[in-house]
């Protein structure tokens, strides 16, 4: 099959600091890690709802409480925080690294850790020994590889794999969970400081902000979620987990535009609501707040005012709640804690809605006589540029399918994918990738799967998957721009796609015109 690529002209660059990209990059690979084992945090979370000594139905012997013939109960509730979440973890960084067998040496590495922090749970230490693990046995298999006599290739690499566990496992053990769990607990004493002395709404400052320029993730993944199980485990509920997944403040922000905004701003945002606030994509938001930088302190301010709330009704989740939809959230609400949480993300929409309703009624004259409507184009191309091009697809289609970088989208397909390209091998199968195989590729895969369904179109399949997961008979790949190459590197023989955002792109009626007529 050829291999054609097709992408839309790249924006003019923008300047980005060094160091931001680095922490982008950085709570990007931590995502990789958590996002495909969030369905165990979600278990988990149920689990600790309905069974523990303060749940909904309380069961010793599930909520590990009380004793059964004498012995006392386990329960699934803490093996599964202390075994369970740090393996997967870490046997997905150790995937990421080095697949299969960079997963083996990563979990063994973090079995060492969690032991020998006896108590403390490793999700951080998981992080960390997963991916670190799997690097380790990578090098090492570099040095002997073509130089194994046949016949011994299995023998070198079990024992391989297996000594450097070994050797792994007694440094996680002796040395590295005593760090960790310094480093947890010094975590923990400084969200107890800020609860205790009522300076955690503080934290808004750093984390509304930093969800829009997509920075939250290192700190979600890399601090809230270690600290939040912990909480849970010891008080049945954490009001971490509703520091960053709180949606009443972006839907503020776009209740204001909703009334008080212009042109596109005003028209797009009653949509962008049930996408941000049903659906719980928060990405959605970002270029109405970039589009008008004063409205960072609508965001703060009603994140701030969502988290007081919080810490006056001492309410909590039992599980991280992802993505940040209203039903997530309450699905994960602690038993004692619905009325806390709901005034949350009451309070906080209102705050934020009032004060981003006062900034946009102080510039409305102002947007009406330019005509721009706050130049949301231009708060795309920022979006763009804040995620280093890879913007999650629910912010597309903000700006209409006519926009100019639709435009040059379309026009670059044309030359692509389209009715009058060939193929040798007709597609059966269409995959759309990206780095966790979820959230933005299983959107396009919706969209796409639509339009095949509504084409009367047969016989062909289309997925999302990860980039590491693809096998190598995918027939069509479908990534957005700056992951082709990757895809290339997992499947060089499939037909590439590429696309700016996975929504609405032009590209999509150029692959049904090609399996229309092939």
């Amino acid at each position: 099959m050829t291999t054609s690529s097709v992408a839309a002209p790249d924006a003019p660059a923008k300047s980005r600091g060094g160091a931001r990209v680095a922490v982008q990059k950085f709570g990007t690979f931590l995502s990789g890690m958590v996002m495909p084992n969030i369905a165990i945090f979600i278990a988990w979370g149920i689990i600790t709802a309905f069974f523990i000594e303060t749940g909904w139905t309380p069961v010793g012997i599930l909520g590990g409480f009380g004793e059964t013939g004498g012995v006392a109960n386990v329960g699934l509730v803490g093996p599964i925080l202390t075994y369970l979440i740090p393996l997967a973890i870490a046997i997905q960084g150790g995937r990421m690294v080095y697949e299969t067998r960079g997963a083996v040496v990563g979990s063994i590495m973090t079995m060492g850790v969690i032991i020998g922090a006896n108590g403390t749970t490793m999700i951080l230490g998981a992080m960390i020994c997963g991916p670190l693990g799997a690097y380790l046995i990578k090098q090492i298999d570099k040095i002997w590889d073509g130089k194994i006599k046949p016949g011994f290739e299995m023998l070198v690499n079990n024992y391989a794999a297996g000594i450097l566990g070994f050797g792994l496992a007694m440094v996680g053990f002796f040395w590295l969970a005593p760090l960790f769990k310094l480093i947890a607990e010094g975590l923990g004493d400084a969200v107890n400081f800020l609860v205790q002395h009522s300076l955690l709404p503080l934290a808004s400052v750093i984390i509304e902000p930093a969800k829009v320029f997509f920075l939250n993730n290192a700190i979600n993944h890399g601090v809230l979620d270690q600290l939040g199980a912990q909480q849970v485990q010891e008080s049945g509920k954490s009001i971490l987990f509703l520091l960053e997944a709180n949606p009443g403040p972006g839907l503020g922000i776009l209740l204001a535009f909703t009334f008080f905004g212009v042109g596109i701003a005003r028209s797009t945002a009653p949509g962008a609501i049930i996408i941000q606030f049903l659906g719980g994509i928060h990405e959605i938001y970002f270029p109405y707040v970039l589009q008008k930088p004063i409205l960072f302190i609508a965001v703060i301010l009603g994140g701030a005012t969502g988290v007081a709330t919080n810490v006056a009704f001492h309410s909590g989740l039992v599980a991280p709640a992802s993505p940040g939809s209203i039903f997530a959230v309450l699905g994960a609400t602690a038993k004692d804690s619905f009325l806390g949480v709901i005034l949350s993300v009451i309070l906080s929409a209102a705050v934020s809605f009032a004060v981003a309703s006062f900034f946009l009624i102080a510039t409305r004259k102002r947007d009406l006589a330019s005509g721009t409507g706050g130049d949301m184009s231009a708060a795309m191309a920022k979006l763009q540029a804040n995620k280093g091009r890879d913007v999650n697809s629910a912010t597309s289609g903000l700006l209409g399918n006519n926009s100019p970088a639709n435009e040059q989208e379309s026009e670059a397909a044309l030359g692509g994918v389209g009715a009058g390209t060939a193929t040798a091998t007709k597609v059966h199968n269409v995959v759309f990738a990206c780095d966790a195989g979820m959230g933005s590729s299983a959107m396009g895969a919706s969209v796409l799967r639509n339009k095949v369904k509504k084409a009367g179109i047969e016989g062909v399949t289309v997925v999302n998957k990860a980039i590491a997961n693809l096998t190598g008979d995918e027939d069509l790949i479908i990534t957005q721009e700056e992951l082709t190459d990757r895809a290339k590197q997992k499947n060089p023989n499939a037909q590439h796609v590429s696309v700016g955002n996975f929504m609405n792109a032009p590209q999509y009626d150029q692959v049904v015109e090609q399996l229309k007529n092939q």
